[in-house]
């Protein structure tokens, strides 16, 4: 029997490979939650969606909301972030809608360059949080 459980919502989009949504894994009293990496999928037509960076952040963000709640938790549990970007020149333009989603106590956050993400995503966040 493992020692976790497997997170499942029709709320985010399905993997597109062998791995789960996300992980809880129980910590005495706590719980940790682990989402895997989401990108700017719509959960309800499985397609990426286009627009600017910001648009992409803002679906990520809210597909991680759905793995977050799913598990019992939510974006305000959240203690540690990492985002992809394919372009660091975007930047600026993540940061922003990324601050709308974090704005009392943000949690700790690292973001990497990277060359591609799936489906010509052009960001990728996962994060860590608790309840």
């Amino acid at each position: 029997m493992a020692d976790h459980n497997v997170i499942s919502t029709d709320g985010a989009p399905s993997a597109l490979g062998p791995y789960s949504q996300g992980i809880v894994l129980p910590i005495g009293d706590r719980k940790l939650v682990f989402s895997s990496g989401q990108i700017a999928i719509d959960p309800t037509t499985g397609e990426l969606i286009g627009g600017p960076p910001e648009e992409q952040v803002r679906r990520v963000l809210e597909n991680v909301r759905a793995v977050l709640q799913a598990a019992g938790a939510d974006l305000d549990k959240v203690v540690k972030t990492t985002m992809f970007l394919t372009d660091m020149n975007d930047f600026a333009a993540c940061n922003a809608a990324y601050a709308e989603y974090f704005t009392d106590s943000p949690p700790a956050r690292a973001t990497v360059e990277v060359t591609k993400l799936p489906l010509g995503a052009v960001v990728e966040i996962d994060v860590i949080a608790y309840f």
